[in-house]
């Protein structure tokens, strides 16, 4: 069975404003999080209103999401007690005129002198699913075969339409957020993994990034584990909608893997349609369709139906096929994440919006 695990990054805000609030170390140290902390399933992020939750390796969808729900309960529990609320929402709905503080550590302060006001911006909050790969150079073939496919991850799973107290009219703003760094969106195609190195030692070489955490592909080959990283994805409202993504993106990394072993060739994937359709994903979701990387538009329900008729064998390999059709039905039942945040801001304002997105919603 191809192992998997999540992280979700999620914002702290004040229960009454909805800004950002700077208490991720004051959520992190309360009672109940010291073993979580320990076992690095809650992390800080670049700012003090942000925190990482990270499941453990999992092998089934269902220990995926009983290992979210417990980590979303238990940081909405100490965040309660520190003041806050966490959300899950893609981008901060609010933010106040002064910047959030950036954690301390040497290589926040480092992103900071090098991203300045980027820095500052930077209250978005994805979702990162890491797929078990044999070594470095299925890794790299994999990736090669998921690259046509993120635009159709950006649609579904957008989730970030408010910023700065407006609608900024796209579905996944953090995708256009993330896309003003040195090395973002969807990656390049790669020889192999030689050429892999050599191309991220030419960046490092360069000064263009200061590590390879600022690789900020939408999918890349992890450094600190033996998996591809998928990062297309904001993170969810819900656990249910976590755990549908994470079944999919899974069963993409199978197929592509289960591809590059039969050498199955590579579709044509030019790079600048393929960034136009990431565009477009970000800025429609899935109400206007999408444009696939071969430049065709796809009605909504033809994009879905394409990725699963792409994954299905792996779906069904895993067991997981009846799962993910369940979630997903629910998924489309509920509506977009970007629309249902929409919906709860124009119901019942920002308290609406604050209350589905919280990790210890109920619904969650």
């Amino acid at each position: 069975m191809i192992t998997m695990g999540v992280e979700e990054e999620y914002l702290l805000l004040d229960p009454v404003t909805a800004l950002p609030v700077p208490l991720a170390d004051a959520v992190r140290a309360a009672s109940g999080m010291e073993a979580m902390t320990e076992a690095r399933e809650v992390q800080t992020e670049l700012l003090q209103a942000q925190l990482e939750a990270a499941t453990p390796v999992c092998t089934g969808l269902a220990e995926v999401g009983g290992h979210l729900l417990r980590l979303r309960r238990a940081i909405g529990a100490a965040a309660q007690k520190a003041g806050c609320r966490p959300v899950a929402c893609g981008t901060a709905p609010l933010a106040g005129g002064a910047p959030v503080a950036v954690t301390e550590g040497e290589r926040y302060q480092a992103l900071q002198a090098q991203g300045a006001r980027l820095v500052d911006e930077q209250l978005v909050n994805g979702m990162h699913v890491h797929v078990g790969v044999p070594d470095r150079a299925r890794a790299v073939g994999a990736l090669n075969r998921l690259r046509p496919w993120l635009p159709v991850l950006v649609a579904m799973g957008a989730n970030s339409p408010l910023w700065r107290g407006r609608d900024t009219g796209f579905a996944s703003w953090r995708t256009v957020v993330f896309g003003r760094w040195p090395v973002s969106g969807p990656p390049p195609q790669f020889e192999g993994p030689g050429d892999y190195d050599r191309r991220v030692g030419a960046l490092l070489r360069a000064g263009a990034i200061l590590d390879t955490g600022q690789l900020y592909w939408q999918a890349r080959v992890s450094e600190r584990y033996p998996t591809l990283e998928v990062r297309a994805l904001d993170v969810q409202l819900t656990v249910e909608d976590a755990v549908l993504f994470a079944g999919i993106v899974r069963a993409l990394v199978a197929t592509a893997l289960r591809e590059d072993r039969e050498g199955v060739p590579l579709a044509p994937c030019p790079p600048e349609m393929l960034h136009a359709a990431n565009w477009h994903a970000a800025r429609y979701g899935l109400h206007r369709g999408l444009i696939d990387a071969h430049g065709r538009r796809r009605g909504p329900g033809e994009a879905v139906g394409d990725l699963l008729a792409h994954i299905t064998p792996a779906l069904d390999e895993a067991g997981d096929t009846r799962e993910v059709n369940r979630l997903l039905r629910l998924f489309l039942d509920r509506g977009a994440p970007a629309d249902r945040q929409r919906r709860a801001l124009a119901s019942g304002g920002l308290q609406a919006l604050v209350a589905l997105a919280a990790t210890e919603s109920p619904e969650h």
